[in-house]
């Protein structure tokens, strides 16, 4: 992947996904959390753009895929442009199978009543 510093790197979610997909011909595959990290490593902190503002895939990024956390520019986008490169976090969640009460730390009771998995797309437009 060749870097064009033109042209930002995006950190899309579900939601921000589908409104960048509005014209043009794109190219989307899964990629490892490992993959991912290291494509936003490659960007400078000042070429990559978060086009959402779910808190919950921030924790999934800095928390859980060990990705350094910096202070990235919020922008919505409404179209990409040809070459432009995107990493998608894509929240998956299901119904809990089971749901044990725990005994939170402050006594309270607290049920489960969900999974929620994560995983992460390469997104880039080809035209």
């Amino acid at each position: 992947m060749t870097i064009n510093e033109n042209l930002p790197l995006l950190l899309l979610d579900n939601s921000s996904m589908m409104s960048v997909l509005n014209e043009g011909e794109f190219k989307c595959y899964n990629v490892s959390f490992e993959e991912a990290k290291l494509t936003i490593e490659m960007y400078d902190e000042e070429h990559i753009l978060r086009c959402f503002s779910n808190m919950d895939i921030e924790t999934v990024m800095y928390d859980y895929l060990g990705i350094e956390k910096r202070e990235y520019t919020y922008k919505r986008i409404r179209n990409m442009r040809p070459g432009q490169n995107a990493i998608v976090f894509k929240l998956y969640i299901t119904p809990s199978e089971t749901q044990p009460v725990i005994q939170a730390d402050d006594g309270v009771e607290a049920k489960k009543i969900q999974n929620v998995y994560v995983y992460c797309q390469h997104l880039v437009r080809l035209k």
